[in-house]
């Protein structure tokens, strides 16, 4: 009998509690959202299994000595692997609308005032019993505005390790969503006329231009905000890889091979934070409501500057490309052609939106680094 008490004691019946059940039942939620309506499935898949193993009781898989914990002290604690991602982002993105109109570099800044005023939110949410946010707990939750999911995870595991589990599914899950967010915004603020305003073909980048770029970044980044160095480089670094034309088999693996293995990794390990001690409390639900914030502000404070743009260029800018200033690459850009596609059936601004939509990926680059520099001391 005591040999009986002791094998049913060791199995998972015996040891689940109601937490543990329902956090695998929120990472079966995000496994069915990724394969059922393909809501950033590359992410959302890993996360969930990462989540349903690290609330397995007895195994420890989550814990320092499991397999996940040890790959989220090897990959995220010390920020390798939103680096790594980084650096294939930028082997994958194309930056030349951004500099054929430098411009649009002001719809990319617009757009991460989302993150500075959740910041401000996040904080005043501590007037409410139950909440109890650092300024760098709030530094991280406000990065979720700026929609990029390696800059949030990299700014969460140096200032809020405890709650990067609740900010990585917040920042990828509206990421999901921005073809359900962002248009009634964009509707919202532009009129019909505006929305159907066409803009005159970019001009040719040259080769040139397209490598002196990244050193350029990379110059103004070192100068002016060391912090971001981090993540500007590797992007840039990466961007470097495709545009020098001599280094494909290299830029065919930053763009490949080594983004598709770091973001498993990333994603079981992101997914060993979400234990049922460290998800479910009040906590959680204020990161994914001043998320959601976040993220509607920035598309909002875009929008608005696209249509300063628009008024001061005597109209030659149509305002809703100011939408894809938040850093979703390249689904930002698309919901911005599909918004004019439906005023104008001949109007495409997938090209136009893609200047913005890269430059909000250094512009969130560049906010994490401000609030790194200022909350975690540089």
């Amino acid at each position: 009998m005591e040999k009986l008490l002791l094998l049913w004691q060791s199995t998972g019946l015996a040891n689940f509690t109601w937490g543990q059940a329902l956090m695998i039942g929120v990472g079966g939620l995000l496994i069915y959202l990724a394969i059922a309506k393909k809501f950033e499935p590359l992410l959302l898949l890993p996360i969930g299994f990462g989540a349903i193993l690290c609330n397995t009781p007895v195994a420890g898989i989550g814990g320092p000595d499991g397999m996940v914990g040890m790959i989220y002290h090897v990959g995220i604690e010390t920020g390798i692997f939103p680096l790594l991602i980084f650096m294939g982002v930028g082997a994958l993105t194309d930056f030349g609308a951004l500099i054929a109109r430098p411009s649009t570099l002001l719809l990319g800044a617009a757009a991460q005032f989302g993150i500075f005023a959740t910041l401000l939110g996040a904080l005043a949410l501590n007037l409410i019993p139950g909440f109890d946010f650092s300024m760098a707990d709030a530094a991280s939750i406000a990065i979720i505005g700026g929609a990029d999911g390696p800059t949030a995870i990299f700014l969460a595991s140096r200032l809020s390790p405890d709650l990067l589990g609740a900010i990585a599914v917040a920042a990828y899950s509206y990421m999901a969503l921005v073809p359900l967010i962002q248009p009634p915004i964009m509707r919202a603020l532009t009129s019909e006329s505006e929305r159907q305003v066409k803009m005159e073909q970019l001009r040719h980048v040259s080769k040139l231009e397209r490598i002196l770029f990244p050193f350029a970044v990379l110059v103004l980044c070192v100068t002016l905000l060391p912090s971001a160095a981090p993540l500007m480089g590797m992007l840039m670094f990466g961007n470097l890889l495709r545009e020098s034309g001599v280094v494909d088999r290299l830029s065919r693996a930053a763009q490949n091979e080594i983004i598709n293995v770091v973001t498993i990794m990333l994603g079981l390990a992101v997914g060993s934070k979400l234990s049922a001690e460290m998800f479910l409390n009040v906590q959680t639900l204020g990161i994914l409501l001043l998320g959601a914030l976040a993220f509607c502000i920035g598309t909002a404070t875009g929008v608005i500057m696209g249509k300063i743009m628009c008024k001061v260029t005597g109209g030659k800018v149509n305002p809703l490309i100011g939408a894809a200033g938040v850093s979703a690459v390249p689904m930002a850009a698309r919901v911005v052609n599909k918004v004019g596609l439906e005023s104008d059936h001949h109007n495409f601004l997938l090209m136009h939106a893609m200047g913005p939509n890269v430059a909000g990926v250094i512009g969130s680059a560049v906010a994490a680094g401000i609030l790194l520099a200022l909350v975690g001391g540089g």
